[in-house]
């Protein structure tokens, strides 16, 4: 371990996003397995959308089977080019085989993979409990929190968008203080 000290130049900029959801367009996508509890993350995160400024307008909600089908339904999302973000929500309660393991890492490696190839903020709200109750006292919070997850990483790729047509970020990319060569 190091025991010098750090010491941090106050000249950096920390840019923190925003969670203003007014203009937002926002996909859902909900698996209909252990539907109640589905339902109530469901209800928690678009109370929270509406909260935070997002038109009812604009937030599509679908639904599909299970929490493994979530993936494939947020590409399609993802595919139109309508939404500056998604939410997947889902529950993956333990049961008593391997079946568990495999639809929790699967769904969650699969929206993942959305978010990459797409380069579009997928809040993840797949409950992965050991039970019920486990899942049920958690709905209201893991709802809301994707609510805000999706708002402002939506707002800060927007504030992204421009760093690559900045010249100061070209200079420092090409390692030319000047701009030329």
């Amino acid at each position: 371990m190091n025991d010098k000290e750090v010491v941090v130049d106050q000249d950096i900029d920390v840019y923190e996003a925003e969670a203003d959801g007014d203009g937002l367009r926002i996909g859902v996508v909900q698996a209909r397995f252990n539907e109640p509890i589905c339902q109530g993350l469901r209800d928690s995160c678009l109370r929270q959308l509406l909260e935070l400024g997002v038109a009812a307008q604009d937030v599509f909600v679908c639904t599909v089977p299970g929490a493994l089908e979530l993936p494939v339904a947020l590409q399609r999302l993802a595919e139109s080019g309508e939404f500056d973000a998604l939410i997947a929500i889902g529950a993956v309660i333990r049961g008593e085989t391997y079946h568990f393991e495999v639809v929790s890492n699967e769904s969650a490696a699969g929206v993942a993979r959305v978010a990459n190839l797409y380069s579009i903020p997928i809040a993840n709200a797949i409950l992965t409990c050991d039970t019920d109750e486990q899942a049920l006292e958690r709905v209201v919070e893991k709802g809301a929190d994707a609510a805000f997850v999706a708002v402002e990483m939506a707002n800060l790729l927007d504030a992204m968008s421009g760093l690559s047509e900045s010249d100061e970020f070209q200079d420092e990319a090409s390692g030319d203080e000047e701009g030329g060569q």
